[in-house]
């Protein structure tokens, strides 16, 4: 599955994608574009996609990032679940806006960013705060990085998980120090222990009162912080500000981005990333525009395969492929089961993702939760069954197999002795049996 990166050259990775005689803009191309950006499209978008041609398919993945249509179902779902300290219907509620949002661009890039600024519920006891913090997250997701470190710095549930609630001068917290420069913006290695210390005392009086960020001055230190090469009587935006000047700053995240959304190789040298670190600086560390460069290059339409589905993109993708809703909170069970649930990342440092969401049990696992939901009675089609959807789609579905799920649904092709029995099964009148022996296969579980 993985790319050998000592044959990638740089200059060529990030060239914009052109279409040719070795590699044509198709229903694969289209689905691959689709599926990354977002959870994958149904039958009908991705024939659009293919149809509009891959520029016009770029441009309105980014087009889509304004949900409004969702907002009024949205709110009123919120409401029923931001007065309590039990978040696990604040975890449905976002599975069910990743499967209905119009603009899952958006959504896929909340995800992202819920992953880095990784905060758990189970720890904050405040859905409250991690709706607020859900929603900071979508506003800032597609903008610019300084801004949206310095609000997740005041952030409550932040404040709250990194137990930096009470940060007194006499008793400066390292802990969201810590994690600002090793999780947030820079890695490991590009910093010392005494930077941690210094930048601790940047955000000394940066506390909660009735529930919101409140900055106690009288607790704030106001000595001279030296830091990073930088000296001078600092306050926490400061210290980001200080943070993201560094040059390791513009490799960490490009390197993050580089591997959510092509491949999962857990080593990508500064080399391969330099051109996307490089426009990051540039732009301000502008996500929208690099974002837009990483999703357009030769290279990111040559990764197909090249990274395993987790287990949200799994269970989403499904349902979004086939027009179908199920119920969220056995989805939200079931899915935290595979190791990931919204809002309950394992640790500080989220979900590590790539080869860790695959292993024995988890495959079968993976196949069942497919089984499961097309059995359950609470799964709806927009067709009205699996049956429905299969004969309006009939023309994609060639007597002998399902074809269309190797050009539509799968990542790569079957092999000829999976397809062969694959085939035969799918002769056989139950669509669902065929289905969930689909969601087994190695194929099924790479995007």
């Amino acid at each position: 599955m993985a790319i050998r990166e000592s044959t990638i050259d740089p200059r060529e990775a990030w060239r914009p994608f052109e279409p040719s005689s070795k590699q044509s803009w198709n229903n694969r191309l289209a689905a691959h574009l689709l599926r990354r950006t977002g959870f994958g499209g149904t039958i009908s978008e991705i024939v659009e996609a293919q149809k509009a041609g891959h520029q016009a398919a770029i441009a309105r993945v980014f087009d889509q990032t304004n949900d409004e249509s969702l907002e009024e179902e949205m709110k009123s779902a919120a409401r029923l679940i931001t007065g309590g300290s039990d978040a696990s219907q604040l975890a449905s509620w976002w599975l069910l806006r990743m499967i209905k949002t119009p603009c899952p661009f958006l959504e896929k890039m909340t995800l992202f960013w819920h992953g880095h600024f990784a905060t758990g519920a189970d720890k904050v006891r405040n859905a409250r705060a991690m709706f607020r913090q859900n929603q900071l997250i979508r506003k800032h997701a597609l903008g610019k990085f300084g801004p949206f470190v310095k609000n997740m710095s005041s952030d409550v549930a932040m404040l709250v998980y990194l137990d930096s609630e009470e940060n007194r001068k006499t008793r400066p917290n390292e802990n969201y120090a810590r994690e600002l420069l090793e999780l947030f913006c820079l890695g490991p290695g590009n910093y010392s222990e005494e930077d941690i210390k210094e930048i601790a005392r940047c955000f000394t009086g940066w506390e909660i009162r009735r529930g919101k960020f409140h900055f106690n001055e009288y607790q704030h230190d106001k000595k001279t912080k030296s830091f990073l090469g930088a000296s001078g009587n600092f306050d926490g935006n400061d210290a980001v500000e200080i943070v993201m000047k560094q040059d390791a700053a513009s490799r960490f995240i490009a390197r993050k981005l580089v591997r959510f959304f092509v491949f999962d190789d857990a080593d990508i040298s500064d080399k391969l990333v330099a051109p996307v670190a490089k426009h990051l600086r540039e732009s301000e560390f502008d996500i929208r525009s690099t974002t837009r460069i990483i999703l357009s290059s030769n290279l990111f339409f040559s990764s197909i395969g090249k990274k395993i589905k987790s287990p949200v993109e799994l269970a989403v993708g499904f349902l979004r492929f086939f027009d179908a809703s199920t119920n969220v909170t056995q989805l939200g069970n079931r899915i935290a089961g595979l190791g990931q649930r919204p809002l309950y990342p394992p640790n500080v440092k989220g979900w590590p993702g790539g080869r860790t969401w695959i292993n024995a049990s988890t495959v079968l696992a993976r196949a069942n939760l497919i089984s499961d939901i097309l059995k359950n009675d609470k799964t709806k089609f927009k067709t009205g069954s699996l049956q429905a959807w299969l004969k309006v789609h009939e023309d994609f579905k060639p007597k002998e197999s399902y074809d269309w799920a190797e050009e539509f649904l799968l990542a790569t092709p079957l092999s000829e002795e999976t397809r062969k029995g694959f085939s035969a099964l799918a002769k056989s009148a139950d669509p669902i049996k065929s289905l969930a022996m689909l969601a087994s296969l190695p194929e099924f579980q790479l995007n």
